[in-house]
């Protein structure tokens, strides 16, 4: 099964725009932890990034440095199956040195609070990814979720149960008011991922994302995490 259209830095789709009321320090300073824009529980940040275990020996955890040739390979084995459900990419991005290239900036997305790039792993391999990115604070509270998943690993419920862990951090954890997602409108096995983990329906997108070198249109979701 693939899944939600997946918020990566280009050339892969971007979760709508959302905008911004709390910036990152801009003076030159560190950027600010996602864990300090509210009274944080101790432990908090070890808390958030330790890796979570599921089903079938695949844990939940959050990108590293030294993942590119994994996750090379985890996109060139699955090449053909993602093709219908992802922008078009170049050949240079089934390389562990594009991999490579990436991950940085990925990370500073957590260090600056807007962005949790997870993955999908076994002892052995890295099978899928799920990332929630551009979250902002201020009024909005919200962020973006994108995921995908092997196909030989698809149909077993796992990427279900990821979904569930991801939206526990960003409830407990992040605190956010809000989560939203984005599917193509014949993606059912991603929507009933998103449904299962309550998720609604709020609106249609007409050709949102890029996808296949075509752009398509786009179910939206959302899932409301607090009302306070």
């Amino acid at each position: 099964m693939t899944g939600a259209s997946e918020p990566q830095p280009q050339p892969q789709p971007q979760p709508q725009p959302l905008p911004q009321r709390e910036h990152p320090a801009s003076d030159g300073a560190t950027p600010r932890s996602p864990f300090v824009t509210w009274p944080r529980p101790p432990g908090i940040v070890e808390r958030v990034l330790q890796p979570i275990p599921l089903r079938a020996g695949v844990t939940l955890r959050l990108l590293r440095t030294d993942d590119a040739e994994q996750l090379a390979e985890a996109y060139s084995r699955n090449r053909r199956y993602l093709e219908p459900w992802e922008p078009a990419r170049s050949e240079a991005f089934f390389t562990k040195t594009w991999q490579a290239a990436q991950i940085p900036s990925l990370l500073e997305t957590v260090a600056a609070g807007t962005g949790l790039p997870l993955v999908l792993a076994t002892d052995t391999q890295i099978i899928g990814r799920v990332t929630l990115a551009g979250i902002t604070r201020g009024v909005l509270q919200s962020g973006g979720m994108g995921y995908w998943i092997d196909e030989a690993f698809a149909g077993h419920g796992i990427m279900s149960e990821a979904v569930a862990q991801v939206i526990r951090v960003a409830t407990d954890d992040l605190r956010l008011h809000r989560i939203q997602a984005e599917t193509l409108l014949h993606n059912q096995g991603s929507q009933k991922v998103l449904e299962h983990n309550g998720f609604e329906r709020i609106g249609l997108a007409p050709k949102y994302i890029k996808i296949a070198g075509r752009w398509q249109d786009h179910i939206l979701f959302q899932r409301i995490l607090h009302d306070d």
